[in-house]
């Protein structure tokens, strides 16, 4: 986690402070679970519906602290009071762990602690188990994961983000590992409170192949990608935040001058997106909707072509920054030119709120950053699409005995513990003193605690999506308040929740549109360049995909209410 921050919404915004943040938010990969068919060897399909219900933990909201603000349509809780380390709850009261020795690999984001350090073996001795990382770099983990799931030398614990769930991945997931119903489905979880309290729709997300596999990390599905602004630049210039495609444009005109490096914003495709209600492009499975009996796909949409031009049109008028016409939007730190007002609106993870407040609190007291609603491009209010609530997962092996099995729980139901309690400040703060001070109540970390505190133990399992900066509580009332807006005009598609995996001949049938939209923006192709490509796509496959779905809703139905 990033220091004085405890924002875990999602992996994406824990991922958000790392090389790989782009990654995670690229875009479709298609997920699983199963419940027929086969194809290449990989069991495709879902499980939903009767079937998921009798799998699923029992759901017991957690009791041990308040959040300030609760969760309200699918948002995050939120906490805003400052931190008093004398108050903090125990939601483990008693060691769970038998003192057994647990293997976990997992991606890492940097350069790994020494194996023997502090945070580590405070956890182990808080757990009561040994847990041995064997820690793989995070940026080329899909290599690493196939050469070990294709192995028979499987380690206790394999962590698996969703955007690597791809080609055997997915069929090696449930042949390799083990079915935790027994430990967790119905009332058996309460032995473990913490995990109990973990909401349905991520364990909705952790059935793979017809049995409860994963642990799961939850998110908010509201959308975590946020219009962020610069709101001092607003006031100062009399600027209106819009409500409208027209009103942003209008305001883009009036903001950009070129001669003195200023311009409106960043590529706003996303935004664009969501003002044009297109469905979701994060998850192939969620680019689907039923409509009037009929399924359709994003890119068929009427709303997709019209949100590609309203974009084009921004890039057209010149008010978007030259890094973003020449591409570098998303590959470049866009901070420093944010900071300096080179351009006052662009579409980041929501983490970025409070990491751009913390950054320049020091150095420019004036700034501040805010979230922008989104508009419905018409002035109306918006037709939003959720995402997933959990996308990455930790797995125990097969072969595990009961007792690892046990112990590796209770390694989750101490990382699963909720912000306010001392297995929450241990998992994400370490050791008072070595890893961390608290001065007003506010965490910051110690160089050692950014070297030996990063992404470890919370890859195993996470609280329900939490926001607590006590730092800055103005920004986590906003991001919460942002979310239970956002989450008010936000709408499950027929597939939400879902775990699925799309024939592996369908696999790349989509892989061109996200390059092909952007060469459409930046004026280098034509709108009817995507219609001709959406039509190759139908020929190539995309309505037998299409049947595919159909087959898996009629014999599913649909996950969302």
């Amino acid at each position: 986690m990033t220091p004085n921050a405890a924002s875990g919404p999602s992996r994406r915004s824990f991922l958000a402070s790392t090389a790989v943040a782009t990654a995670a938010v690229a875009g479709g990969v298609p997920l699983l679970s199963a419940c027929g068919g086969s194809d290449g060897g990989s069991r495709d399909g879902t499980t939903s519906g009767k079937d998921a219900a009798k799998l699923l933990p029992s759901y017991v909201a957690a009791s041990v602290v308040t959040p300030d603000i609760p969760s309200k349509n699918g948002s995050a809780v939120g906490f805003t009071g400052k931190l008093d380390l004398a108050d903090l709850k125990t939601s483990v009261p008693e060691k769970l762990g038998k003192g057994g020795r647990v293997t976990v690999m997992s991606p890492f984001w940097g350069s790994p602690p020494k194996e023997d350090n502090a945070y580590y073996k405070a956890m182990n001795d808080l757990i009561g188990v040994d847990v041995v990382w064997q820690n793989q770099d995070g940026n080329t983990y899909d290599q690493k994961l196939g050469a070990v799931l294709a192995s028979s030398e499987v380690p206790d614990v394999v962590v698996v983000p969703g955007w690597n769930m791809t080609g055997k991945i997915p069929s090696a997931i449930i042949g390799k590992f083990a079915d935790l119903g027994p430990y967790l489905s119905g009332d058996a979880v309460k032995e473990y409170p913490n995990l109990a309290a973990i909401p349905t729709d991520a364990w909705q997300r952790s059935i793979f192949g017809g049995k409860l596999l994963g642990l799961p990390m939850p998110s908010s599905y509201v959308s975590g990608i946020v219009p962020l602004y610069r709101q001092d630049v607003f006031e100062k210039e009399g600027y209106e935040v819009p409500r409208s495609c027209d009103e942003f444009m209008a305001m883009a005109k009036d903001a950009t001058n070129a001669r003195a490096k200023r311009w409106a914003c960043l590529d706003m495709k996303w935004t664009a997106f969501n003002a044009f209600g297109v469905l979701s492009g994060n998850e192939k499975s969620l680019g689907w909707n039923q409509v009037d009996g009929k399924l359709v796909y994003r890119a068929e949409t009427d709303e997709y072509l019209e949100a590609l031009e309203w974009t084009r049109k921004l890039f057209a008028a010149g008010v978007v920054h030259p890094d973003a016409k020449l591409g570098k939007s998303n590959a470049a730190d866009p901070g420093p030119k944010f900071a300096a007002g080179e351009f006052l609106v662009y579409n980041q993870d929501i983490s970025q709120w409070w990491s751009r407040t913390a950054e320049q609190a020091t150095q420019n007291p004036g700034f501040r950053i805010w979230g922008m609603d989104f508009f419905g491009h018409d002035g109306g209010a918006p037709t939003l699409w959720a995402q997933n609530p959990a996308s990455i997962f930790a797995f125990v092996n097969k072969k595990a005995s009961k007792s690892v099995i046990r112990d590796v729980l209770a390694v989750a139901n101490v990382t699963a513990a909720p912000y306010g309690t001392k297995e929450y400040m241990a998992t994400n703060y370490g050791v008072e003193g070595t890893h961390y001070t608290v001065k007003d109540g506010v965490p910051t970390k110690t160089d050692q605690g950014n070297i030996d505190v990063m992404n470890a133990y919370v890859m195993v399992a996470s609280p329900a999506a939490t926001i607590a900066h006590p730092d800055f509580p103005e920004v986590a009332k906003g991001q919460v308040e942002w979310q239970q807006r956002t989450g008010a005009v936000t709408r499950k598609p027929t597939f939400y929740g879902m775990q699925i995996v799309e024939p592996a001949r369908y696999t790349n049938l989509s892989n061109d549109f996200e390059q092909l939209e952007d060469d459409i923006v930046r004026g280098r192709k034509k709108i009817g360049d995507m219609q001709q490509a959406v039509s190759d796509w139908r020929n190539k496959g995309g309505d037998k995909l299409r049947d595919w779905y159909r087959k898996l809703l009629d014999e599913n139905g649909p996950a969302a209410g």
